[in-house]
């Protein structure tokens, strides 16, 4: 087998996520996770910065949803600089856990839902050498 050397991808240019209410996720991901919008069309939002953007547009009404399984679903991941701190926030906010927080040997790990029953990861790394660390993380916003 040969491979086609001509597709030459660069990186993850956006995740899509087809949502039942447009101004729901929005409103969740801009005003209560805190991405910035790069650019709103009346059928699609981009948010996000630089690197991969996350896109909002509107789904089917007929379609089926199946994004909402951890297993072999869609799952969102988002790096925190203290987990706890974000699932607290995210919590007085009215956002719904699907689990709490687990510590593994790479970091801690939470998942919320997202107003659609996407997951959503809060990833805190547990960083071996405290150099890689960038300091003053509280919940999501990076000091």
């Amino acid at each position: 087998m040969t491979l086609n050397n001509d597709v030459k991808i660069k990186r993850v240019a956006n995740v899509i996520l087809a949502v039942k209410d447009l101004d729901r996720s929005l409103h969740f991901y801009h005003e209560i996770i805190g991405l910035p919008i790069k650019m709103q069309r009346r059928t699609w939002i981009d948010l996000g910065v630089s690197g991969g953007l996350l896109s909002l547009h509107p789904a089917s009404l007929t379609a089926e949803h199946l994004g909402g399984s951890i297993d072999n679903g869609i799952t969102i991941g988002f790096l925190v600089g203290d987990v706890r701190s974000a699932l607290e926030e995210l919590q007085e906010k009215g956002v719904r856990v699907y689990r709490d927080i687990v510590e593994r040997e790479a970091g801690k790990n939470a998942i919320v839902y997202d107003p659609d029953d996407y997951l959503i990861s809060l990833f805190e790394p547990n960083f071996k050498d405290k150099e890689q660390q960038t300091g003053g993380y509280h919940g999501f916003t990076p000091a």
